[in-house]
């Protein structure tokens, strides 16, 4: 039986993508970038049920694209949060079971692999958490807090990964990593980080080059390219 939840975070605005569209309905290939997303977790075996978590303004909009991608699985809509965690903690609340695999994923990560998506779930599975990434290769460094435009020292580049999502917990998990950090006023810049506050390690899957987040205009024409490509 299939028993993943999906949360499907489309709650921001987009505002470097320019214009007045929110970045996640830009049509890529011909196709919204929201729908190209949902398609890929309507078609596992593994979800049970999708929840989309949108701009308060888009959620008509939102409706008429399900329906008309005859998307099953699709079981909740609802307008996001202030700030992406609380957007996230408004899908988990709609999810119908907690007491499977929850997985979190940004709605303008379009070309997300179902390869990648199964391991993510199966290592949460055995683990309870886990993310997608992929080892850093350019050199980082840090910038001097007293002296700006220069850094102060060089990371490890074998130990840097750059996580995307999804990102997938066992439920009980995630609920509760996010319930704290409300109570103490965390904000986390994904949930992994808000997982990691509990002191529960978080497995790395390798994800894939491909597999990036839409934020600007350059981003969207590289995955023009790489749609192309496929």
């Amino acid at each position: 039986m299939p028993d993943v939840s999906v949360v499907i975070a489309a709650g921001g605005k987009g505002k470097r993508m320019g214009g007045r569209t929110p970045k996640q309905f830009f049509r890529l290939g011909g196709l919204p970038i929201l729908v190209r997303t949902v398609a890929v977790f309507d078609s596992l075996r593994e979800v049970r049920e999708i929840v989309l978590v949108v701009p308060a303004d888009c959620l008509q909009r939102t409706a008429s694209l399900v329906r008309r991608g005859g998307f099953r699985n699709v079981s909740a809509i609802v307008p996001g949060g202030r700030e992406r965690q609380a957007s996230v903690f408004n899908g988990l609340k709609q999810c119908s079971s907690r007491s499977g695999i929850v997985l979190i994923h940004d709605a303008v990560r379009p070309l997300v692999g179902r390869q990648t998506v199964r391991s993510v779930i199966r290592a949460a599975r055995r683990y309870g958490a886990a993310v997608a990434g992929v080892p850093v290769k350019d050199t980082i460094k840090v910038e001097s807090r007293a002296r700006r435009g220069f850094y102060s020292r060089t990371l490890r580049r074998e130990e840097l990964w750059a996580v995307q999502t999804p990102q997938a917990f066992r439920f009980p998990l995630l609920w509760e990593a996010h319930r704290k950090a409300g109570l103490s006023g965390f904000i986390g810049t994904d949930d992994a980080s808000l997982v990691e506050r509990t002191g529960t390690p978080v497995r790395i899957v390798p994800g894939s080059e491909s597999n990036i987040k839409i934020t600007t205009p350059d981003d969207r024409k590289l995955a023009e390219f790489l749609i192309r490509g496929r």
